[in-house]
């Protein structure tokens, strides 16, 4: 999958999150909603992601350094784990603090038109944003599924700008029917009731988030569907006679490591050798333009696990 894109969605976000968060601030100054001021942080956190990834994907492109010889590409996914974080403290368990002072002191919402407008004005911008965020992820993520997109993006910019400016238009929504509820009943406890709710969104959301980008700062190989195209290609060459074993990992977004063993010819000599593994290199980039680093280890008469699983003789079943 293409490592390009995001960064058109994440400008869209962070414009359309700065205008929001201001227009929230003034509503909660004016109505004192706890559902309008759990908003307003929200949108400010989203504000300081959308810079957070911009910054990843800055720093990610410096040149490589004795000190770190495979470059800098897993700095997009450490900033998009520090996204995560930030989402969770500052979302979410801040929305939770709120909403709960509000359900155990419940104040009624005052100047309601003010908190009308402005989120339906957010849900607007917000709207706009995701949009953005949905036609830049169409591009690159082919005929997967949203949530295999979201589970196998190897850039994950794209991810957590969706999965924020969905939190963000639910978010909205919830915070919509908490003022409606508070105002209709004159119970301010549906407004604390609302704003919980957005703090529960904000935490599934920062889980998904922590975990997918976890397991790329751990280290992700290739899916199989690529494994099996690398090995065809290894295979395909004169000199390979088959491949042993196999090991991937993406270095950055669009950095592939691959590091294998092959079986070669035992007439082969040195140069037959060094000539194939030049041509296998090739035709895997060909294949895959962000294997950069391929390293091929040479090896005589060594089955593979898949032959030796072969070669291995049928065990009579017991009676």
């Amino acid at each position: 999958m293409s490592a390009e894109g995001g960064t058109k969605a994440i400008v869209a976000a962070l414009a359309a999150n700065l205008g929001i968060a201001a227009s929230k601030a003034v509503a909660f100054a004016f109505t004192g909603s706890s559902s309008m001021l759990a908003e307003s942080i929200h949108s400010v956190a989203d504000s300081g992601n959308q810079g957070l990834l911009l910054l990843g994907r800055k720093r990610s492109e410096r040149d490589r350094t004795p000190q770190h010889p495979f470059g800098y590409g897993r700095e997009r996914y450490f900033y998009a784990f520090v996204v995560a974080v930030v989402l969770f403290t500052v979302g979410s368990a801040f929305s939770l603090y709120e909403g709960y002072h509000k359900i155990s002191h419940p104040e009624e919402v005052k100047s309601p038109i003010w908190a009308f407008a402005v989120l339906i004005i957010a849900i607007v911008l917000e709207s706009f944003s995701f949009r953005t965020a949905i036609k830049e992820s169409n591009e690159v993520r082919g005929e997967q599924s949203w949530w295999t997109f979201i589970r196998r993006a190897k850039a994950p910019e794209l991810p957590v700008v969706l999965l924020e400016d969905l939190a963000a238009l639910v978010g909205l929504i919830l915070a919509l029917l908490g003022v409606s509820m508070a105002v209709a009943t004159g119970d301010g406890v549906w407004d604390g009731v609302g704003t919980v709710a957005i703090g529960l969104l904000l935490g599934a959301v920062a889980t998904i988030l922590a975990i997918e980008t976890k397991s790329l700062l751990i280290g992700e190989g290739v899916d199989p569907q690529t494994e099996r195209r690398i090995i065809e290609a290894l295979e395909s060459v004169d000199e390979v006679d088959h491949l042993i074993h196999i090991r991937t990992e993406y270095m950055g977004p669009d950095e592939l490591l691959i590091a294998a063993k092959i079986a070669v010819n035992h007439d082969d000599t040195a140069a037959d050798v060094a000539r194939g593994i030049d041509a296998a290199e090739a035709r895997v980039r060909a294949q895959i333009p962000e294997a950069k680093l391929i390293y091929l280890e040479p090896a005589l008469d060594e089955p593979s696990r898949a032959h030796a699983a072969e070669a291995q003789p049928e065990t009579p079943a017991s009676s």
